[in-house]
């Protein structure tokens, strides 16, 4: 074993002795019956985001999909390579799920990347073309913090690309047919790093709420 990943390897065992142990007729019991999740979660590939930590969900809760900035691409019906895309179909219309919750979080690198002049390069030229999808909500933040400041800028432009990651999910058939069939339901959240709190979008009243009261 490579002594890089030896801290790794040290966790393992310690999952094996003790929190394998502790579930073993979990999993047991997900092998038989096969997986049958709560939600998808579509999060961010952050390192410092961790679903299951934050949510405090057990194995077989959650179907997990996560890349760059959480961003969800709009439906297109062609022959391609769509990783997100067939992981909201398999969650869908295989698994059954009816809640599909997509993270964001503060401090994205992301959503950071939109406000710098990146050079378009063969190592980073399906980085900049993905991050298109949060541009929308670039425009939007822009022209609505004007006077704030650059954190505060940040901080809305990525609450704004949860919102409009919600209205991508819209574009794929089955879902919008579940969302208005009310077989489905969509959750935009926002988890803060620094003080572990979720906020929820309230697409009534168009802001975000602290998911849990205090």
């Amino acid at each position: 074993m490579d002594n890089r990943l030896k801290e790794f390897e040290k966790g393992h065992e310690s999952f094996q002795k003790v929190k394998f142990k502790k579930s073993e007729e979990r999993f047991k019991k997900l092998v038989e019956e096969g997986q049958n999740p709560k939600a998808l979660f579509i999060g961010c590939s952050d390192s410092r985001v961790m679903p299951a930590l934050i949510t405090g969900s057990k194995p077989g809760d959650l179907f997990i999909v996560r890349n760059i900035g959480n961003f969800v691409a709009p439906f297109k019906p062609d022959a391609d390579f769509h990783a997100t895309a067939s992981a909201i179909e398999y969650a869908v219309s295989i698994l059954g799920i009816t809640d599909i919750i997509v993270c964001g979080h503060s401090d994205c690198g992301a959503i950071s990347a939109l406000y710098k002049d990146i050079e378009t390069t063969p190592e980073n030229i399906h980085t900049i073309k993905w991050l298109e999808l949060g541009s929308e909500a670039k425009r939007v933040a822009q022209a609505a913090c004007v006077s704030e400041s650059k954190e505060n800028l940040l901080r809305y432009t990525e609450k704004l690309s949860v919102v409009f990651q919600l209205e991508n999910l819209l574009t794929y058939p089955a879902v919008k047919k579940g969302v208005e069939n009310e077989t489905i339901f969509l959750h935009g959240w926002h988890y803060d790093i620094k003080n572990g709190h979720i906020k929820y979008y309230d697409d009534e009243n168009f802001e975000f709420k602290a998911l849990t009261q205090k």
